[in-house]
């Protein structure tokens, strides 16, 4: 399977919708730069059917490198970014299962 890419929204909003690449585009931009901003500035992103964007703080811990037998390197705690998938989005990708399985991924 393929990944979907930007440029693949794009060009299927468009011709869905008949609005001008360049236009979905924007929207499109706009709408990630600001689910980006909201998550820089500590606020949560719901989008309902869709997930919920979560900022958590992850925890300091140790790291080892395993080509380096007894090393030890200190990984201090840093913001990240969770996703928890909506209900309709969980029954989708639920369907998914039996062939992630069947081809061992």
């Amino acid at each position: 399977m393929a990944n979907l890419t930007k440029r693949d929204l794009v060009v299927r909003i468009s011709n869905e919708t008949g609005v001008v690449q360049t236009q979905v585009f924007d929207v499109i931009q706009k709408t990630l730069d600001y689910i980006t901003e909201s998550l820089a500035e500590g606020s949560d992103v719901e989008l309902r059917n869709f997930g919920v964007f979560e900022i958590r703080l992850t925890k300091p811990r140790v790291g080892r490198n395993p080509n380096e037998p007894g090393s030890r390197y200190d990984i201090p705690e840093r913001a990240t970014v969770k996703f928890k998938m909506g209900k309709v989005m969980r029954q989708k990708v639920a369907k998914m299962t039996p062939v992630l399985r069947r081809n061992g991924g």
